[in-house]
């Protein structure tokens, strides 16, 4: 479990599981999210909660997981901008791990089959 800081003071807090990274990733929720200019604003948390709820009105909705990512992190009341950098700032370093931990893997694999 991964705590983000939700506020600028850091008082709130949203904790995010690996299960909510894993649908963050099979939804692809936060690629092309954020614009050119990088600038994360309150516009694109608007955004980010309009994708999920296009996606729940499909036929994600049956998604157990990812009505849990709405329930806790998205559509949660502490979700800001600030949060939602800290969330960009966790999933990355979460991708660059899975990618690591894939790239590890797979030497053993072939050596296996040899």
């Amino acid at each position: 479990m991964h705590k983000i800081q939700a506020n600028a003071s850091g008082t709130r807090s949203i904790e995010v599981s690996d299960k909510h990274l894993e649908t963050i990733h099979r939804y692809q929720l936060l690629s092309h999210l954020v614009d050119s200019n990088g600038i994360i604003d309150e516009g694109v948390v608007d955004r980010l909660k309009l994708n999920v709820r296009s996606l729940l009105s499909g036929e994600g909705g049956q998604d157990k997981d990812l009505l849990d990512l709405c329930l806790d992190v998205v559509y949660n009341s502490n979700m800001k901008a600030t949060a939602l950098s800290h969330l960009l700032t966790l999933y990355a370093g979460w991708q660059k791990e899975a990618e690591k931990k894939t790239d590890e893997g797979e030497p053993a694999k072939d050596a296996e089959a040899e």
